[in-house]
């Protein structure tokens, strides 16, 4: 799946997969790969402005870390992103109900004469 297909909704992704704890950079692409059976393959050029956005926003807060030797900037949830996630997914639903009344029924509904 392109980074293009996922307009308006990698904000939000990126929201749920910082829900289960801090991550780096790389643990967030790798999380977001496995989570999604490998159909979400995206860039570091994809993932790292969205972080930064996300970040000025409040949504998520960074900080630097050593793992392994190595510096890595770690991510992690702030409560307004945990409330921005929260309205995230019910306009998710709302979103996908009303999608899904058209593009999820085997047969179109009767249209009125």
């Amino acid at each position: 799946m392109k980074a293009q297909a996922l307009h308006g909704h990698l904000d939000a992704l990126l929201l749920a997969v910082l829900e289960q704890g801090a991550l780096h950079g790389y643990a967030i692409i790798e999380a977001l790969r496995a989570r999604s059976g490998g159909s979400l393959d995206l860039p570091t050029g994809t993932i790292y402005p969205a972080l930064r956005r996300l970040e000025r926003a409040g949504y998520v807060a960074s900080s630097w870390s050593t793992v392994n030797g190595r510096e890595r900037r770690t991510y992690q949830l702030t409560e307004a992103g945990g409330r921005a996630l929260a309205g995230e997914r019910a306009g998710w639903r709302e979103f996908s109900a009303t999608v899904g009344r058209f593009l999820g029924a085997d047969e179109p509904p009767a249209t009125p004469a």
